[in-house]
């Protein structure tokens, strides 16, 4: 099933059509590209970004509150910002 494909100039490797049906591959899929000895291995990775955005809100409102920063103090800084 090994099958050579050549990089283009802007960097882009094409997954042959056999592997992206039998892998159920889509345009929009995410991979890491992990190097090793004499190579890189490529693992598709699910982002799911509602999720991610959700525990980095939920992270960042109980440092606030461990700081006691009050939503005033948020505008405030936030109308400082936008002034600068």
């Amino acid at each position: 099933m090994e099958e050579l494909v050549k990089m283009s100039p802007k960097g882009q490797l094409v997954v042959p059509q056999e592997i992206r049906n039998q892998e159920d591959f889509k345009p929009s899929d995410r991979f890491i590209a992990v190097p090793i000895r004499n190579g890189v291995v490529f693992k598709k990775v699910k982002l799911d970004m509602k999720a991610e955005f959700a525990s980095l809100s939920r992270e960042i409102s109980g440092r606030f509150r461990n700081k006691q920063v009050r939503e005033k103090d948020v505008e405030d800084g936030v109308a400082w910002a936008r002034k600068k």
